[in-house]
């Protein structure tokens, strides 16, 4: 589709890809815990396309650069992800053991809030992928 690298097309393809998940998550969060307020559907919208945003500016990064390790996206975009919905979990925790306990019951064997930190991992891959298959990745991503 796209034929040349372009870190604008990552960053643009990685939010799209969180504006659907986002959507999804602002509309069935709604069925599924009907006490979410409208502070944290709007937050889990904005937080999915924020998520697909940074994952599109590290594709430039394709080396950790202390370690000199190769990075491909099926390992940065996880990593990325994990990361983003745990400081999501730690920072609203009650929120989201609700949520959980609302869909798997309070004694349920997900019913750990700390699900959404694989949750995150799944939804960064895919946008990882969506990002670096129609984006590029690397350098060449920034060199005009």
């Amino acid at each position: 589709m796209f034929t040349k690298s372009s870190l604008t097309t990552r960053i643009g393809i990685g939010k799209l890809v969180g504006l659907v998940v986002g959507l999804i998550g602002f509309f069935v969060l709604l069925q599924i815990y009907p006490d979410a307020d409208w502070h944290l559907r709007w937050g889990i919208l904005l937080w999915y396309v924020t998520m697909g945003a940074v994952i599109g500016m590290f594709g430039v990064v394709t080396w950790h650069p202390v370690l000199r390790l190769p990075m491909p996206w099926w390992v940065r975009s996880p990593i990325i992800g994990a990361w983003l919905n745990f400081v999501l979990t730690f920072f609203a925790y009650r929120d989201m053991q609700a949520i959980m306990a609302a869909v798997f019951g309070p004694d349920g064997a997900l019913s750990s809030p700390f699900w959404f930190v694989l949750e995150g991992a799944i939804v960064a891959a895919v946008m990882g992928y969506c990002a670096t298959k129609l984006g590029g990745e690397g350098r060449a991503t920034i060199d005009t």
